[in-house]
């Protein structure tokens, strides 16, 4: 094992090193050394482990081949003449052998290096006598000196949140962190290149992140200023009624992964600023999204895992199989037997179900609400396997196509899994005096105090009004996908920087 620096548990000793390796910064400034940028690597460390797999000792020395890497000093472990360091980069680490008789003074300078240090190194590729690949260096430089020393016991820090307070060190010696974050790059290019396919069609596109109205979600926004126009603007909770505005103007089958931002808690499911893909697709029904959800789903797992059979938080989930399609009130049923058939659609006798269940409400919730929120208390948790959620109430949906056989439900879905929604989707509204009334109802709603309730929005209207074809949309929320496929329990765990509250 190639040693380490101690962990920085202790302030008196991190601020003794740090000390320490300022004083070795000033001495090489004094030899005008400090910080060169002239080193050019020619190799990466994983490249080099996979393209040598399989050639022993003999056939690397027989081909003399020679590298230039740079990269991260992990550890070093110092015997007299000769010594051992290991180099990360961004494709992984290569063991360095270094001695005195082949790097002369320089020999002596890395023994002074600490570990943390960004370093150069040129040398012949070789294999030592356990079957390590190493690189054995004949020329070796710093290039970056490290100040502040690296943990060798990152999982053992009491304090998990500093993980995500200094993910740069975090992504240096965790390799779990590496492998999720790269994971997350895969899934995001895999799906552009998916849905750009012949066979889908779908062109991507950028709308504004900045808003005059705060639509297209029941969500509370972020408001910021403008001053040179001396107006107030909201970040956007969801770039939906800008990309259908694009399907008006004949962009028909356009997708957006976006950024967006929701005035709301913090928990392992939520952060203030999140990542989506939305899309929406001319002359499709939610039945026709559902399906193209499930294939994207399935089909994304079968690319960056190479399998459909899952594990998250220790559950079994199998993308593979057909996902499930359940109504709304049928799942609430089935979790609920003491809710009667006859009082699905009865706001009294919901409201005392909601009492009985501990359920909080507001006066002003109709039966379409109370529904909602007995499903989200009782139902919601227990959907591991993959779950289409139907037919939700047209209160709950402002946004979406009432029924052609029962108007108080929309073609609506949400995807559930492992007790997560993980999509949305429905038919969209296209009727415009129908839409029109449905934000008159939510700015009534907004004037009752619900925060979350939509504008009005009389551009949109009137984008309307020139006329939506037919249409289905879908948001993913892909940083729970992420967590889905990289198996991991909080949402914090796939943001690079995720939200804290500042340091004291």
């Amino acid at each position: 094992m190639l040693e380490t620096t101690p962990a920085d548990g202790n302030k008196l000793d991190v601020n003794r090193l740090v000390a320490e390796r300022r004083e070795k910064l000033r001495l090489l400034r004094g030899q005008g050394i400090a910080f060169p940028n002239d080193f050019r690597p020619d190799s990466f460390a994983g490249d080099l482990q996979k393209e040598t797999e399989g050639a022993d000792a003999a056939a690397l020395a027989a081909q003399a081949r020679r590298v230039r890497v740079a990269g991260r000093l992990l550890g070093k472990r110092v015997m007299g003449k000769a010594s051992f360091a290991r180099v990360q980069d961004m494709t992984g680490a290569i063991q360095l052998f270094l001695q005195s008789g082949a790097l002369g003074d320089a020999y002596d300078a890395f023994k002074g290096w600490d570990v943390g240090d960004i370093v150069g190194a040129e040398g012949t590729l070789m294999r030592t006598k356990t079957g390590e690949l190493s690189i054995a260096v004949d020329a070796i430089r710093l290039l970056t000196k490290s100040l502040r020393p690296l943990p060798d016991k990152w999982h053992g820090l009491a304090d998990v949140e500093q993980r995500y307070r200094q993910r740069y060190v975090d992504l240096i010696v965790t390799p779990e962190a590496r492998r999720t974050f790269e994971l997350r790059s895969r899934i995001i290019g895999f799906l552009r290149k998916w849905l750009e396919d012949p066979a889908r069609r779908f062109m991507e596109v950028e709308t504004p992140m900045m808003h005059v109205i705060a639509g297209g979600a029941t969500a509370r926004p972020f408001v910021t200023h403008h001053n040179a126009l001396d107006i107030d603007l909201y970040l956007r909770v969801a770039p939906e009624l800008f990309l259908k505005r694009l399907v008006v103007g004949g962009f028909e089958r356009v997708y957006e992964i976006n950024r967006n931002f929701r005035n709301e808690g913090v928990s392992t499911r939520h952060n203030p600023e999140f990542t989506m893909l939305e899309l929406y697709q001319a002359y499709a029904t939610y039945i026709e999204v559902m399906d193209l959800t499930e294939a994207m789903i399935r089909d994304t797992a079968k690319a960056v895992l190479g399998r459909t059979a899952l594990e998250w938080e220790g559950r079994a989930i199998d993308l593979g199989q057909p996902f499930k399609r359940w109504s709304l009130a049928d799942a609430v049923r089935e979790h609920n037997p003491e809710i009667g058939e006859h009082e699905l659609r009865d706001a009294a006798a919901l409201r005392a179900h909601c009492a009985r269940l501990k359920i909080p409400v507001k006066n002003d919730y109709g039966w379409g609400k109370l529904l909602l929120e007995i499903f989200e208390k009782t139902v919601e948790h227990t959907l591991v396997q993959p779950t289409f959620i139907t037919q939700y109430p047209t209160e709950v949906s402002p946004l979406a196509r009432a029924s052609d056989s029962d108007p108080e439900v929309t073609d609506r879905f949400e995807l559930f899994v492992g007790g997560k929604e993980l999509a949305n989707g429905f038919s969209e509204l296209n009727d415009p005096e129908d839409q029109a009334s449905r934000f008159a109802a939510q700015m009534q709603a907004k004037a009752g105090g619900d925060e979350e309730a939509m504008p009005f929005d009389a551009d949109y209207i009137r984008a309307l009004e020139v006329g939506l074809p037919p249409t289905g949309g879908l948001g993913v929320g892909i940083d729970r996908l992420v967590m889905l496929l990289a198996d991991v329990p909080s949402i914090r765990d796939v943001l690079l920087f995720p939200y804290m509250r500042p340091e004291a």
